[in-house]
């Protein structure tokens, strides 16, 4: 499971309802998840999952919005590091070697965002997360430029390049073949082109 996604032993129902909802999604990916499926994971009555959620996707709509808490509670973690470490850090964890797991986990995700073509639902939280990563490179961004470590750019439209860039790397990993070292490469490129100061 990733780590720190969810504590070992939740106390809250809601939580061990979306613990289980991971493992079932990591087990048989979006397509094919069911609310008995989820409660195969889940140690109490399933009939408990059909009391807190209509159906599967109200449950996963739910799913995500965890995703994002656990994101926001993240911030700052990286305290002391520089703008350019952090972003490398970023990197680090976009390209970080395949698992299993990740690469079900990935999977997963996009059904989930292939769905929001249609579902206004799923539109609305992927739009809510593309914003957050997106105001937080903006953050990082802007921080680099204040203290001397990036250039003068628009913190913006570059944290828009960042994270239409980095979203296609991660669409990659489980739609296609391609060997993605390249791309971290590129990536590192555009950051020292694009971001940093001379003499940086």
């Amino acid at each position: 499971m990733q780590s720190g996604l969810f504590p070992d032993d939740p106390a809250e129902t809601r939580i061990e309802i979306l613990k289980a909802t991971y493992a079932a999604l990591l087990e048989h990916g979006y397509a094919d998840l069911t609310i008995d499926r989820i409660g195969q994971h889940f140690p109490k009555s399933t009939s408990l999952l059909y009391h807190h959620y209509e159906g599967k996707d109200e449950l996963l709509v739910d799913f995500l919005s965890y995703l994002l808490e656990d994101a926001e509670a993240g911030l700052g973690t990286e305290s002391g590091a520089s703008a350019d470490e952090r972003l490398l850090t970023l990197f680090d964890r976009i390209f970080a070697e395949e698992t299993p797991e990740s690469m079900a986990f990935q999977r997963a995700m996009a059904e989930m965002r292939a769905q929001a073509a249609t579902d206004q639902e799923y539109r609305r939280h992927f739009t809510e997360h593309d914003r957050f990563f997106r105001d937080r490179l903006a953050d990082v961004i802007r921080d680099g430029i204040e203290d001397g470590t990036f250039r003068e750019v628009d913190p913006e439209q570059v944290a828009t390049m960042l994270h239409t860039m980095l979203s296609g790397a991660m669409a990659e990993q489980v739609t296609s073949d391609l060997d993605l070292s390249s791309m971290r490469a590129e990536a590192e490129a555009y950051v020292e082109a694009r971001l940093l100061a001379e003499g940086r």
